[in-house]
């Protein structure tokens, strides 16, 4: 079984989206390599919608199918260009609350994330909100091996006319092949980072 059939047989599923950016500059000269941000994003009805529950593990536990296909689906969106950020999130519709988001993208979301993108020691930055159809989600995005490189802090809006709606879940993940074009503030290099973390295996 696929992830996608996986995810299909354990939540309703409405629709896939995906966004893809390319940035060639920002007012500066061309990069060498343009910025390449994608987002991958799945609408489920929220089981939850419209009652409290203390128990949400229905959304929890079958998550790690979501976290490998939305993965999956992003890295793909790159076009062959490696994995360099990523970050994860979601809407709740109004019927729902933030929690039931939050139970979709926990630590089984995200492992299954991190393995789907071609690994992360990192922890994946996260946004989750409670909103009307239409709502923008900025997905934050760092470097996925160390959240201390300056470089890559950034993120992705995505927004669908008519996701969430009340009873439905939007389940999100971004990844990005590098950091900002013309970043220029200093701070720790991914070449310094990688540098420190062979350093680390090599003792």
């Amino acid at each position: 079984m696929t992830p996608e059939e996986q995810v299909t047989k354990d939540y309703q599923v409405r629709r896939w989206v995906g966004l893809v950016e390319e940035t060639l500059h920002e007012n500066g000269p061309v990069a060498a390599r343009p910025l390449l941000k994608a987002v991958c994003g799945v609408v489920i009805r929220n089981p939850f919608a419209g009652r409290y529950a203390d128990d949400l593990s229905a959304l929890t536990a079958p998550s790690a199918a979501l976290g490998t296909a939305l993965g999956r689906r992003a890295a793909a969106l790159l076009g062959g260009a490696e994995v360099e950020s990523y970050g994860k999130g979601g809407l709740a519709g109004l019927a729902g609350e933030q929690e039931h988001v939050v139970a979709c993208v926990t630590t089984v979301f995200g492992n299954a994330l991190r393995e789907a993108v071609g690994g992360g020691a990192a922890w994946i930055s996260s946004a989750t909100k409670t909103a009307a159809a239409g709502a923008s989600l900025d997905i934050p995005l760092a470097y996925k091996d160390e959240v201390y490189v300056r470089s890559h802090y950034d993120a992705v809006t995505v927004s669908v006319p008519d996701v969430p709606r009340p009873d439905e879940l939007f389940v999100c993940v971004a990844v990005a092949s590098g950091g900002r074009v013309h970043e220029r503030v200093g701070g720790l290099t991914v070449t310094e980072a990688r540098a420190q973390a062979a350093s680390g295996s090599a003792r």
